[in-house]
């Protein structure tokens, strides 16, 4: 599965409705990460392709959507998001972890193996 442009609509779908609920509680079936990026942007450019290997090699297990920054200022402002790329990861409970800047595909494989699908895994 390739990563999952996402909307705001799309958001308060398949992430959170925050215009409904207060506290954050992930509305998923599977962790996820969220890119938020801009297609001007160079580094949002180098992480984009290692995002579709992660989408390829943790199908069924992760989800990975992008959020087009300049396209879904509201998701921006909500999240705070100044600098791109910026990631959101989403364990199935608990809070979301952000991490700016782009990171190598070694560092997301070990916060996949270690923050989400743990987390995932406990609840089994």
């Amino acid at each position: 599965m390739a990563t999952i442009q996402l909307t705001a609509d799309g958001f308060k779908e398949n992430i959170f409705d925050y215009a409904k609920e207060e506290n954050w509680k992930y509305k998923g079936t599977l962790p996820a990460i969220i890119d938020f990026y801009a297609d001007w942007c160079g580094p949002c450019k180098a992480v984009a392709p290692v995002l579709e290997e992660l989408s390829k090699e943790y199908e069924g297990r992760v989800l990975i959507y992008k959020i087009d920054t300049d396209k879904e200022s509201e998701l921006s402002m909500l999240f705070g998001i100044q600098s791109i790329p910026t990631l959101l990861f989403i364990p199935m409970e608990g809070a979301p972890m952000m991490q700016k800047g782009a990171i190598p595909k070694k560092t997301f494989q070990q916060v996949i193996e270690e923050r989400l699908l743990t987390t995932a895994g406990k609840e089994s």
